[in-house]
């Protein structure tokens, strides 16, 4: 069992340590962490030259040894430093994430003051660096210690604590298991050694480029004559990390880049012993127990228990300010929360009835709440979740689950997903994927005449139920992590590049044919010509599709195209009032990439 889970964590933590979340810290680390360790290293090397040429310096080899005697001592706690930077790193971070919310509830603390508290110790130690003064005021607390030199050039550990304090890496299934088991104070011997196993796989790839950062140190000219530089340069990286925390800069740098590394993630979490060790079909905490008691997609109102908080939020927007919304503060109004992606095809069908809802009885006592949950990375972008918005017409308040701490808090599994909430915070039923929108609607109306009896409600929504029928395709991913229904004989897989369809291909799976580069989250076309053959059976068909340029296609033989271009979004390749059954080939261009097709 705690093999397991260590192998587990360190898994999640080396897929975390190498993701776009450790950016912010890795010149840190690099500078301070690792190129600092190799100065008394350096001194020692010109020391010893004179000695061995034979020919001692005149006049002053007696005072020279007594002068570098203190900096020999240095040297020997500057070799560690990048251990023992890492070290305090992995301590801080997995005390801070497993009780820092408890003790500081219980001593009356704001929860973001360990926060602020490690950004101005990296001030300091920073101003430390480039101002010598500096560092001596800050070591005289310390004098005590044989070893003075806490934070800025010895051992570094101080600085570790820090890096910890304010140390944010990308949510996994692993990231998510430990912090539902440390908000709710859930804590025993196995979510400690998940911790302490995930903190060290994450501090692996960081330790690397600190011992990388010695190494170009000790080996480049440039670096060992520029002593004071390096050590001025680290300051500033200090500082300027503090700043960038301070304003959370960091964030915006993270949305810049693609996150590499969610596919992996995403792998890790459907490993069928990872989700037996982790609990990730349903990460069970004192808030959201009682959600087993409803049963999926019931057609009465039942009772599962207080509805979870919405934690964990990045943003929100269509509020007053875009203030957060606390679901405590809406006792006494029906709340229904719908977890929702904007390319989600599912959700795009469902979305137009719960805005109908909306419309209609937010000024009776609705309230709805939408959670965008990101599907594929792209989607975390917050600028394309309110576009995707505004497209769909939703005017009611969306919060960013970038992290999917609340997907994590409600365990959920399924977009679209919604909670109906009556008007004193119990949840009453839950509806998975699409359909039962009459259900629901009279449901809603139920609640909302028992909250107030003497409310003159409009009349129902019309709106044809949405449900897909049974014998659609379903949703057919390209990208390697996530691929479903592929119908070709060759192995999908990121190290095959040609591809030919088979002689004869199942009903509702995809084939390609053509040399293509297979990405984890999409696929794209290496050579002229390369097609994806889909055999289907829908009313809509739909294909996520991203980059510029024009796109052919044929449905059943009849010649189509569309020019694409922009971020990722889903377009519209057929409609038709009744199902049809039959080929689409798509001949995907270079510079076009495919996630998916989704059908109605």
């Amino acid at each position: 069992m705690y093999i397991s889970l260590i192998l587990i964590g360190v898994l999640g933590g080396l897929i975390t340590g190498i993701s776009p979340c450790i950016l912010p810290v890795l010149p840190v680390i690099f500078f301070s962490g690792g190129a600092q360790s190799a100065r008394g290293n350096e001194k020692a090397a010109d020391r010893a030259e004179p000695g061995a040429s034979g020919a001692p310096a005149q006049g002053g080899g007696a005072g020279v040894a007594v002068k570098d005697k203190p900096e020999a001592t240095t040297t020997g706690a500057s070799r560690w430093r990048p251990y023992l930077v890492i070290l305090g790193l992995v301590l801080s971070f997995s005390v801070f994430t497993l009780a820092g919310s408890f003790i500081l509830a219980l001593l009356g603390l704001p929860q973001d003051v360990l926060r602020y508290a490690g950004i101005v110790v990296l001030v300091l130690i920073g101003v430390g660096l480039i101002v010598p003064r500096i560092e001596e005021l800050l070591e005289k607390p310390f004098s005590w210690i044989p070893q003075r030199r806490v934070g800025t050039e010895g051992n570094g550990i101080l600085l570790g604590i820090a890096l910890g304090a304010v140390y944010v890496p990308c949510a996994g299934p692993v990231l998510a298991a430990i912090t539902v088991a440390g908000s709710t104070g859930r804590i025993g011997f196995n979510t400690v050694v998940l911790t302490l196993s995930f903190a060290v796989g994450a501090a692996i790839p960081l330790l690397i480029f600190a011992l990388a950062g010695r190494r170009v140190a000790e080996r480049v000219k440039t670096f060992r004559r520029h002593q004071r530089a390096i050590r001025i340069g680290g300051g500033v990286l200090m500082v300027a990390l503090a700043v960038g925390l301070f304003f959370n800069l960091p964030a915006a740098l993270q949305r810049l880049v693609p996150d590499y590394t969610g596919s992996l993630q995403s792998q890790l979490a459907q490993n069928q012993d990872v989700k037996q060790a982790l609990n990730l079909t349903g990460l069970v905490n004192d808030q959201n127990k009682d959600l087993s008691l409803c049963s999926n997609n019931a057609q009465t109102l039942e009772s599962c228990g207080t509805a979870p908080d919405i934690q964990g939020i990045q943003q929100w927007f269509n509020t007053p300010g875009n203030q957060p919304i606390d679901l405590k503060s809406l006792h006494g109004k029906v709340v229904l929360v719908d977890f929702w992606a904007y390319s989600c095809i599912n959700c795009q069908r469902a979305v137009p009835h719960i805005v109908a809802l909306n419309k209609a009885y937010a000024a009776d006592g609705l309230v709805v709440i939408g959670i965008h949950s990101p599907e594929y990375a792209f989607e975390k972008d917050v600028n394309n979740v309110k576009a995707g918005a505004a497209s769909l017409g939703i005017t009611y308040p969306v919060a960013i689950d970038n992290k999917l701490s609340t997907w994590t808090n409600y365990r959920n599994q399924y977009w679209p997903a919604h909670y109906l909430i009556d008007a004193s915070g119990t949840v009453r039923n839950i509806q998975f994927g699409e359909g039962n929108d009459q259900q629901t609607e009279s449901m809603i109306r139920q609640l909302l005449l028992a909250a107030n009896p003497n409310v003159q409600l409009p009349a129902p929504v019309q709106s044809a139920d949405t449900a897909a029928t049974a014998n659609l395709t379903p949703e057919t991913r390209l990208g390697w992590s996530l691929e479903s229904n592929f119908g070709g004989s060759q192995k999908y897989e990121p190290i095959t590049t040609g591809f030919t369809f088979p002689a004869s291909q199942p009903a509702n799976t995809f084939a390609l044919n053509g040399t293509f580069k297979l990405q984890p989250d999409f696929i794209s076309a290496t050579g002229n010509n390369s097609t994806i053959r889909l055999n289907f059976h829908a009313k809509v068909v739909e294909m996520v599709l991203s980059g510029k340029g024009e796109v052919n296609y044929t449905v059943n033989g009849v010649a189509k195209k569309i020019n694409v271009t922009g971020v990722p979004n889903a377009y519209t390749l057929l409609t038709s009032a009744n199902p049809v059954s039959g080929n689409l080939d798509v001949t995907l261009p270079p510079g076009v990439d495919a996630y998916s097709f989704t059908f109605g």
